[in-house]
């Protein structure tokens, strides 16, 4: 099977569809904008047909006493029924509106959080996506310190059979070497497993290779100021939208409680054809029509002292999502700010990797030099050349912490969709 070349922006696409997680929160959400569809429908009046045909008796006649055999009456047996009614809900307190209000918020709600599970597998995708990048890397050094140390090998063992060089040292680079080929299918195990993970995500067979983009250690995003990261928060993040919503929907909790001491106004009606006609004295068998329309007013006057601990609960519900609203604020501010703060700490870190590197590798070369001019021992040669290697791992690594950061803050802020 061929390696697919795989973007970032590539693997948040294939999520997009692919994600079980963002599915769940989609059918949520579209369940949500069924049910408040439903509740509109509710505003039509309800309509209805029905048909009956029925059998009766004569009437018996007791007229000599419950003992004695009673006369029969004689009536019309067969009884013929079809009409239609319809019911109009003119005014309940506002309930309905108020219903499809509350499902209104509670769709927006639903539509949030399927964009924060978006965000939150973004995010996911981006922190699998960079260590794959990473590991990618660390594989590249690693093979390149192989191939290093195997020709360091080869030319100490010439060394050795001159007699230049003592076995120690011969032995000392084996087992380095050794322990770099162990570091290497540690590495190309962590590949099969992170490509594993991202595959499960964005919908691709657990064993389908994946080559990401080469990591970018010279270039790194920017971000705005503290101020328009909490300005921009405040608009779009996930928990203070979900928050803001909650309030709104305690709000129209009181609301409907205070519609329930409302009266109720209902438009009626009825229209049927029915033989025989038994509805005025005399009867007679034949057909007849009869339509009814009116209007009901009602008014429940138990709801005076039925409401009054209802009514107490959701005010005390609708302060304590003021209260939460606050504190998701609170919580909001500190999140940016941490992610802004760690964000530019990890940029720094780069920079201080970069020149570790530049050290490192001089050190290397220096000692390496008098190595082999036999001034310094073979544990200062492999110790200068794993901090070389290190330095290197140290500089990757910043980097990947940095990109993560900075993904990791566009997401508190809500924006890691958009990017």
């Amino acid at each position: 099977m061929d390696t697919l070349q795989l973007t970032l922006a590539d693997a948040w696409h294939r999520a997009d569809t692919a994600s079980k997680a963002i599915k769940i929160q989609r059918f949520n959400a579209l369940s949500k904008t069924a049910e408040k569809k439903d509740l509109e429908i509710e505003r039509y009046p309800e309509v209805g047909v029905a048909g009956s045909i029925e059998k009766a008796t004569n009437i018996p006649i007791y007229d000599e006493g419950l003992l004695n055999k009673p006369s029969q009456h004689e009536v019309i047996h067969t009884l013929y029924r079809v009409g239609a009614d319809f019911n109009l809900n003119i005014y309940n307190g506002n309930k309905l509106n108020l219903r499809i209000a509350s499902a209104g918020v509670e769709q927006n709600i639903a539509g949030i959080e399927e964009s924060q599970m978006t965000s939150s597998q973004y995010l996911r995708v981006a922190s699998i996506y960079l260590e794959l990048q990473k590991s990618f890397v660390f594989q590249t050094l690693i093979k390149e310190a192989i191939a290093e140390r195997e020709a360091q090998l080869t030319e100490i063992k010439e060394f050795y059979k001159n007699g230049v060089k003592l076995k120690n040292d011969v032995l000392r680079v084996e087992l380095d070497l050794s322990k770099q080929r162990q570091i290497l299918l540690e590495i190309n195990n962590d590949i099969k497993l992170l490509t594993q993970s991202l595959n499960i995500i964005i919908g691709l067979p657990d064993e389908r290779a994946i080559k990401p983009d080469a990591l970018d250690i010279a270039k790194m995003p920017t971000v705005p100021s503290y101020e328009d990261c909490l300005t921009q928060g405040r608009i779009k993040a996930y928990p203070y939208l979900i928050s803001g919503e909650k309030v709104k929907l305690s709000e129209l909790e009181v609301k409907q409680i205070k519609s329930n001491q409302s009266v109720k106004v209902n438009m009626y009606g009825e229209f049927y054809y029915a033989n025989p006609q038994i509805f005025l004295y005399p009867y007679n068998p034949y057909w007849y029509s009869l339509g009814i329309a009116g209007v009901k007013a009602s008014f429940p006057i138990s709801s005076l002292y039925h409401n009054l601990y209802k009514m107490k609960k959701a005010k005390i519900e609708l302060e304590k999502e003021e209260e939460q609203h606050k504190n998701t604020d609170d919580v909001l501010r500190k999140e940016i700010k941490e992610g802004y703060l760690r964000y530019e700490e990890a940029i720094e870190r780069i920079s201080v990797r970069r020149t570790d590197v530049s050290r490192a590798e001089e050190n290397e070369r220096i000692v390496k030099e008098n190595y082999f001019n036999q001034t310094l021992l073979i544990t200062d040669l492999l110790d200068a050349e794993l901090q070389s290697l290190q330095s290197k791992f140290d500089i990757v690594s910043a980097a990947v912490v940095a990109k993560y950061k900075f993904y990791q803050l566009q997401n508190s802020i809500g924006t890691l969709t958009a990017l």
